[in-house]
């Protein structure tokens, strides 16, 4: 674990060292899907919006930008206009948005891909499709996939996946992160959070299955932890390699802390590097206590068990980012709906914190009176 130096430099602006990669900085942009690829003509594929998209953070001071899930298969895709990883169409499309950040950045902005399969939670219209729930076959949906036949709320319901469809997952996952390599991403994310397929197989209120892939706590962790051996294998020993979970479904019964804590242990010892502190999204009904900083306990639990963590979810400025790191809370500290508000988020940042984080030239102005 990289301690935060004594100097003066804020928590925030100091740098981090996963593997081989020199981060600039702790703060970074959390992966948003965008509901943007072509679906028809070319589905899966990021599009010029995604260089935008993505390219607005690194110009803003951003240290490393998680993208949007990306899936590792067709039936992977959470609707019919999201990314993927899966083949190398899609990999040279990630490879040009790559080029851009790296090329443009001032501060060194590093790139990560979030490896996903959405499993019950696939096969939806886009939020912003005027339409809800499950996109039927008829119109380009999919059959679902999940541990159980049981359905997530009033989506359609998903098909309990055989032993070999789990198998199928694993090497999925491994020949998406290979790709992910050949695009020229700096580091690896697999989403195990929000209900999507890893989440559904960690989390018991989800995983009801009753064979090596469920029911103890040490089967529901089985499927993570082979993705995680299978990615670690197909990557570079020297890249970083993150995990997102959800360290709490907000539900009785459901994962919690402790729960996260242990499997972030295990995580670790299977060649994670940091653990992206999310939460919620296996069950419709949780009760999620929002509010400011609202899961920054949650990171700074499973970060007791002696791994690395990020914290996200309602950080909005400087300062509170960077009580997460004096305090060693967490890590790094990621960045969404703010970021969407101000994409130079990092440099006002810098500002109120009063630290001098060189922007891109053509923004040089920025930090003048």
């Amino acid at each position: 674990m990289t301690a935060v130096p004594e100097a003066r430099t804020p928590g925030l602006f100091t740098p981090i060292t996963l593997r081989g990669l020199d981060v600039p900085h702790r703060g970074w942009v959390a992966a948003m899907c965008q509901y943007s690829c072509d679906a028809e003509q070319a589905p899966g594929v990021p599009t010029d919006w995604h260089l935008v998209h993505l390219g607005q953070f690194a110009a803003g001071g951003a240290a490393l930008i998680i993208t949007e899930a990306a899936a590792v298969s067709h039936e992977g895709m959470i609707s019919p206009r999201d990314a993927g990883i899966y083949t190398r169409e899609r990999a040279a499309a990630w490879s040009r948005i790559n080029d851009f950040v790296h090329e443009h950045s001032a501060v060194g902005t590093k790139t990560a891909v979030q490896l996903a399969h959405a499993g019950r939670k696939g096969s939806t219209y886009w939020p912003f499709s005027g339409r809800r729930n499950s996109v039927p076959v008829s119109e380009g949906g999919w059959q679902t996939l999940g541990p159980t036949d049981e359905a997530f709320g009033d989506y359609a319901a998903p098909r309990a996946m055989t032993g070999e469809e789990i198998e199928r997952v694993i090497v999925d996952f491994g020949a998406a992160a290979a790709l992910s390599v050949e695009a020229g991403f700096d580091a690896v994310e697999i989403h195990a959070a929000h209900g999507y397929l890893l989440h559904q197989f960690l989390s018991p209120l989800v995983n009801r299955r009753a064979d090596a892939w469920g029911g103890s706590e040490e089967a529901r962790f089985r499927l993570t932890l082979e993705v995680i051996r299978e990615v670690r294998r197909s990557i570079p020993e020297s890249m970083p390699l993150l995990l997102r979970i959800s360290a709490s479904d907000w539900t009785e019964g459901g994962l919690d802390g402790a729960t996260s804590a242990r499997l972030a242990a295990r995580a670790a010892e299977e060649g994670v590097d940091l653990v992206d502190v999310s939460s919620g999204g296996a069950v419709p009904a949780a009760s999620i206590p929002v509010g400011p900083g609202y899961q920054v306990p949650l990171a700074e639990e499973v970060r007791n068990a002696g791994v690395p963590t990020g914290a996200v979810g309602l950080i909005s400025d400087g300062p509170q980012a960077d009580e997460v790191i004096r305090h060693e809370r967490a890590d790094v500290v990621l960045i969404a709906r703010a970021a969407l508000r101000d994409p130079h988020w990092w440099m006002r940042a810098a500002y109120e914190l009063g630290h001098d984080l060189a922007p891109a030239p053509q923004d040089d102005r920025a930090g003048a009176f």
